[in-house]
């Protein structure tokens, strides 16, 4: 039996913290070609998660808080803010779906932030035409991007600087 516990939490936040990316994972399903991807991700503030989307009709994507908080920010083709929502750990909203071809990005909004996120396998490297070309790679411009992502409300376009 695989668990989800506090040391397995807090081991991830403490990697993420001294990771240059600010993030680390934990991967609960088996192998890489497993029909159902299931992992734990430590995100600290200021990890830069690029606009992206899953194209494949059927790779939908879910979210749940184990601990700290997220904006997730959903995009149109141009940019612009479709939807903010803040998840928390025993927060109003603590999980979301994502729909396949949506644009998204996720922030850390506080240090030790977990994120439980399950997926359709198996798993596809994320291709450059499943990266948003409004938004950088990651670098200089991405951190400001990143930054941004923590004031932005629907409606908001992505800054013309990026």
């Amino acid at each position: 039996m695989k668990r989800i516990d506090q040391t397995l939490l807090t081991t991830l936040s403490n990697q993420a913290a001294s990771s240059p990316r600010k993030r680390a994972h934990h991967n609960l399903h088996p192998q890489l070609d497993d029909p159902v991807q299931r992992l734990c991700i430590a995100m600290e503030p200021g990890t830069y998660v690029r606009p992206h989307r899953h194209m494949q009709p059927e790779t939908w994507e879910i979210l749940l808080i184990l601990s700290g908080a997220v904006a997730l920010l959903t995009f149109d083709d141009r940019g612009k803010v479709l939807k903010r929502i803040e998840l928390a750990a025993g927060g109003e909203v603590t999980a979301v779906e994502i729909p396949a071809n949506t644009w998204h990005a996720v922030a850390s909004l506080k240090a030790g932030t977990v994120v439980f996120e399950v997926k359709q396998g198996p798993y596809t490297t994320i291709t450059e035409a499943n990266y948003a070309p409004w938004a950088p790679a990651e670098g200089v411009q991405a951190e400001s991007l990143e930054g941004w992502y923590h004031r932005a409300q629907a409606g908001d376009n992505v800054p013309a600087y990026i």
